[in-house]
């Protein structure tokens, strides 16, 4: 992963599946990444779970049913999830996305040995999980975006966000799809 080039594979679709806690991402080479919202969780590129170098990442536990509570665009270059343990500070760009995608079985292997030898679990302990009501908001491609400027961006940044520590929502349809800068409570 060495960043955006003119090379780059970029996004032509993106759908989140609330029901079945998914994110799928086609990008514009052909390749397709169907990502768990608890694999996005645990491998945040964050500094709070990756650290600020080797050796100080952080083991995410309890993570199984972590729902996605938003999705706001960054700029044209990536996404910034809230999950529903409230965890938003992990900037997904294109790249990062596809390498997780291409690399996704290795890393998830290596999550899970590192769960066993330190004898945790990806359940979360009783009454620790607070999950606000889900709100996603659903954004059109790049191209889309890029297409929209300004407007739709500042329009995105007014929105308001899903209030913690409220009542989950009804499950929703498993695959929503709106345009940049549309806003839907599932």
């Amino acid at each position: 992963m060495a960043g955006l080039t003119k090379d780059s594979p970029l996004p032509t679709d993106i759908k989140v599946h609330q029901m079945s806690r998914r994110l799928e991402v086609a990008f514009s080479d052909g390749a397709r990444f169907d990502y768990s919202f608890e694999f996005l969780r645990v491998m945040s590129p964050s500094a709070e779970v990756r650290g600020h170098g080797p050796g100080q990442e952080t083991l995410q536990v309890g993570k199984r049913d972590v729902d996605l509570s938003t999705v706001e665009p960054v700029g044209n270059y990536a996404l910034q999830p809230t999950f529903s343990d409230g965890h938003a500070t992990g900037i997904y760009s294109w790249d990062y996305l596809y390498d997780i995608g291409v690399n996704h079985d290795t890393l998830w292997a290596d999550y899970e040995k590192r769960l066993a030898k330190a004898g945790a679990s990806r359940d979360a302990v009783p009454g620790t999980a607070a999950k606000p009501a889900a709100q996603i908001h659903h954004h059109a491609p790049l191209h889309a975006v890029a297409a929209q400027g300004a407007s739709a961006g500042a329009a995105q940044k007014a929105a308001p966000k899903a209030a913690p520590n409220t009542a989950p929502a009804a499950p929703a349809a498993p695959t929503v799809v709106a345009p940049l800068g549309t806003k839907h409570k599932l």
